[in-house]
């Protein structure tokens, strides 16, 4: 299927590994320019030039911290500048939740919450704020938030409150935004193969003398009994960025392999 993206212009957030690093490149696959943020600048531009490498379209890279307003608007400007406008958002930039991280009520603090919700949920709003006007102008556009299946899973209280104000943030702006034209869906990942779950398992087995394998196969408690890799994920991120995707906004899509027992409708 052409999903219609040569020559549009995309952000992408969290852009310099893992999911956005996945996105970024399936994106400009399809097409599109991209202009990648993160907060390191040498991983960053380094991502850039590869993406670029690959894909023969322009990719640049804007170091950004989203949880500075002024850093979030300066780099919309620079993208609009250099690309000459945007049309697809794709909010990846989160601090990765930690399996290890507190997960009672009693070892909840609030500063835990707080730096969740700053990094993940004013983080997203932050970027749409600053997009969506550009997007209103012509239109025509897409925003993409990636969250996480901690949102349907009452296991963590900081996860499942940061992933949950995703999902709400989502549904505001698809209502908002979608009579101008411009499409709003949250993605749900679940445990996802990324540079940093490989380095985890590699990790994991050296201490334990189990093979990476065998952890992997343990870890997979999807429908598929298989993790899922970043590549997978980003074919349904792009899709959903894609005109193609016209019928979906304001709901939250599922991308981990199939949570086995619940019924969602």
């Amino acid at each position: 299927m052409n999903l219609d993206l040569e020559g549009k212009r995309a952000i992408v957030t969290g852009g310099s590994r893992g999911i956005g690093l996945a996105v970024a490149r399936g994106l400009a696959a399809e097409g599109a320019d991209v202009v990648i943020a993160a907060r390191t600048a040498e991983t960053l531009e380094a991502a850039a030039r590869a993406v670029a490498t690959e894909s023969g379209r322009r990719v640049i890279a804007v170091p950004t911290d989203t949880g500075d307003d002024e850093q979030v608007r300066e780099l919309v400007r620079r993208t609009v500048s250099e690309l000459g406008g945007v049309d697809i958002l794709v909010n990846a930039a989160a601090t990765p939740w930690s399996a290890g991280a507190p997960a009672d009520l009693a070892a909840t603090g609030d500063d835990i919450v707080r730096r969740e919700v700053e990094i993940k949920v004013l983080g997203y709003l932050r970027t749409a704020r600053a997009v969506a006007p550009h997007l209103v102008e012509q239109g025509w556009g897409r925003i993409i938030n990636i969250s996480g299946l901690g949102a349907r899973q009452a296991n963590s209280i900081a996860q499942t409150i940061r992933n949950v104000g995703v999902s709400a943030l989502t549904k505001n702006l698809a209502d908002e935004l979608g009579p101008h034209g411009v499409n709003v869906t949250v993605v749900h990942p679940g445990l996802t193969r990324t540079e940093r779950l490989t380095e985890r398992l590699a990790v994991d087995s050296a201490r334990t003398g189990r093979p990476v394998a065998e952890l992997e196969q343990e870890a997979a408690r999807n429908s598929l009994r298989r993790i899922i890799d970043a590549e997978e994920l980003a074919h349904v991120v792009t899709f959903l960025a894609s005109p193609r995707a016209v019928a979906i906004t304001g709901d939250a899509i599922a991308a981990g392999g199939g949570v086995p027992g619940p019924v969602y409708y």
